[in-house]
């Protein structure tokens, strides 16, 4: 799948609707990531986000919009030739196998398993190799798209690419949101009501080094860097320690649009952005 430029939006809230995702590509994203797509998403949580002096906590689970309406959208992308990449997961590996055949269906091409989301009421702590291994391998039996899984940094993170690796992924994106919390003054009570997804600035010095080991340690396969990219030199810091392209989310919560262009100006003009290929 090939990309103008290694600066990639990130899945979110953002790009949850149709004509957000083409206006980032107008306005200049080597390609978007749809939020996630899951045929059972959890009913009745809270999703909301809070801006913090470093960053955003996030209660936000995946896409409240149909697999249908999905399809669609994603069939609609491919005829026009957009650069998309789907996000998806699913309650079991079987279940997210059914879903990736789907979305290949379209013409969709390239797929980023989210299942690394830790909004779940459950949480996940069993985000362990052997459930990164099943849910790649279930995908990689059914379609031949290439894969990135999406994985937060932490405790054996090593063992968690390698099973992503055996499981056939063909890149792996690095990090989803890591655990945070903030405490509101005026009660003292945890602000959204508990721990939940920390993303921004904070996280991009834990992500350089992450992807900065991979490489040391001669993991080879390609890298989306992602964490608190909001400037054209964080974009070249991630290219600087490994990463092969990036993805940017939370700095767009402030004038998405104005906020994009500039980050890949700003990119472009620091070091050349080469056209790459995620395969």
């Amino acid at each position: 799948m090939p990309i103008a430029n290694p600066v990639i939006v990130g899945s979110g809230l953002l790009t949850d609707q149709e004509r957000n995702i083409r206006k980032l590509i107008e306005t200049g994203a080597g390609a978007v990531v749809t939020k996630t797509i899951h045929p059972s998403p959890p009913a009745g949580l809270a999703e909301r986000i809070l801006r913090l002096p470093v960053g955003m906590l996030n209660s936000t689970t995946y896409s409240k919009r149909s697999v249908a309406h999905w399809l669609g959208v994603l069939r609609s992308f491919a005829d026009d030739g957009l650069p998309v990449i789907a996000s998806i997961h699913a309650d079991s590996p079987a279940e997210l196998a059914v879903l990736a055949a789907e979305v290949r269906s379209t013409g969709c091409r390239a797929l980023e398993l989210g299942i690394s989301c830790l909004n779940e009421e459950s949480g996940l702590p069993d985000d362990n190799a052997d459930r990164v291994y099943s849910y790649t391998s279930e995908v990689r039996a059914r379609t031949s798209l290439p894969v990135s899984v999406k994985l937060a940094i932490g405790e054996g993170l090593e063992d968690r690419v390698r099973a992503a690796i055996a499981g056939g992924a063909d890149a792996v994106t690095l990090s989803d949101t890591i655990s945070g919390a903030a405490v509101a003054p005026e009660s003292g009570e945890l602000e959204l009501g508990g721990v939940y997804g920390y993303s921004g600035p904070g996280i991009k010095p834990l992500v350089l080094a992450a992807i900065w080991r991979l490489r040391r340690h001669r993991f080879t396969l390609p890298i989306m860097g992602v964490g608190g990219i909001a400037s054209g030199r964080d974009v070249a810091d991630y290219l600087q320690v490994g990463a092969d392209a990036t993805q940017v989310y939370t700095a767009l919560h402030t004038d998405m649009y104005t906020t994009l262009d500039r980050i890949v100006t700003e990119a472009a003009a620091i070091t050349a952005l080469p056209q790459v290929a995620l395969t």
